[in-house]
């Protein structure tokens, strides 16, 4: 059986996290991760028009979707670090689980396209686009803050023209509007749908569901402003959510994710299991059973979990009897140096001693 065909999309995400390593179509991931925007726009010819064009013309938006395409990774790092596969981008196995179109590669496209968008956005809000700035968002009035001394009454008695309490859209606003335009512009890769063509499908459906992720979760903030902290008048904007909570939320659509087939002509997807209902724009996809993961394997890039660190008294994933797949486990004392006896300078500096702590370890046979 032939290895999987690699994606342009599978390329274009190893391009953003990895650019200084190529070797042919794909390429060794043998070293840490370099973020070096240059390095992606040289390859441009292997992408898309738009996406050469974006190079040329916004190579800082680059620089930014780079940067956010590694915030996914790390996030990827922690979400699965009790996983028999824990994300590890750090080995030519990278771009093998890349190429397949199981579970673990859905979260992995989803949560580097939130990335992108995530740290695009943030770019604006923070002035360090020049394309971009502060949006203020229009629409419905932001819920008032309960039992706040002064806050307006109830409609009608102060307020806007429509009668609500007295507020108004101000402040920072984060567009990510703008950053979903331009992780989906270079994450995106064009394709021509073809027959069968069910991989672009899936990946460009979880790309949109890492986006939606961010987006359905923008959250209101305001300030008050008023004699004595009155809150007569309140300032309101829209800011992003943490990423860290972004990655937790694609970690539950992870494990509910719905496997699909494409139809007849290959330009749709329906639920493996036809009975199911179709899954939505928030769910993440898959299309192939993963592997185990706990034996090496070059083709389907398992790196095994030999010498994995393992809870020996954890009943969960992070428990050495799932970790290590029944093999086994084995203690080890190791040295290791940390932070300690930390101590606050004013004004503004922590300044910590480096001190040596020996620890037992549980490691997977």
């Amino acid at each position: 059986m032939l290895p999987p065909v690699p994606s342009r999309l599978g390329l274009l995400l190893l391009l953003l996290l990895c650019p200084a390593h190529v070797g042919g179509l794909w390429w060794a991931v043998g070293s840490p991760l370099v973020m070096d925007p240059t390095s992606i726009c040289r390859k441009a010819r292997r992408l898309a028009g738009r996406q050469a064009e974006l190079c040329q013309t916004e190579p800082e938006v680059v620089a930014e979707l780079a940067r956010g395409a590694r915030l996914g990774v790390r996030e990827c790092q922690f979400q699965f670090r009790f996983r028999r596969w824990n994300c590890s981008s750090h080995s030519k196995a990278f771009g093998r689980i890349l190429q397949q179109d199981i579970r673990e590669t859905a979260f992995v496209f989803a949560i580097t396209a939130a990335g992108a968008s995530h740290a695009v956005t943030q770019a604006c809000s923070m002035g360090e686009l020049l394309q971009c700035g502060c949006k203020a968002p229009r629409g419905k009035a932001p819920p008032r803050p309960l039992g706040l001394p002064g806050t307006p009454g109830p409609p009608g008695l102060t307020g806007s023209q429509d009668g609500s309490a007295a507020w108004e859209w101000g402040g920072c606003g984060d567009d990510v509007d703008f950053g979903d335009e331009k992780s989906r512009l270079f994450m995106d890769a064009q394709h021509k749908r073809g027959r069968g063509d069910i991989r672009v499908l899936v990946q460009l459906h979880n790309n949109e569901a890492g986006r939606l992720a961010v987006r359905s979760h923008m959250r209101t903030e305001c300030k008050c402003h008023g004699l004595s902290g009155s809150c007569a008048l309140r300032t309101c904007w829209q800011k992003l959510p943490p990423f860290r909570e972004v990655g937790a939320r694609l970690l539950e659509r992870f494990h509910g994710a719905s496997r699909v087939m494409g139809t007849n002509d290959g330009k749709a997807l329906l639920p493996a299991v036809l009975s199911l209902k179709p899954p939505g724009r928030a769910d993440l996809l898959y299309a192939a059973d993963s592997p185990d993961f706990c034996a090496p394997n070059r083709r389907t890039g398992s790196p095994g979990t030999r010498g994995r660190a393992c809870n020996s008294s954890a009943p969960d994933l992070s428990g050495c009897d799932l970790l290590c797949c029944g093999r086994g486990h084995r203690q080890e004392s190791v040295q290791l140096e940390e932070n300690c006896l930390c101590r606050f300078h004013w004004c503004c500096v922590v300044q910590c001693h480096r001190c040596h702590v020996r620890k037992e370890l549980s490691l997977c046979l």
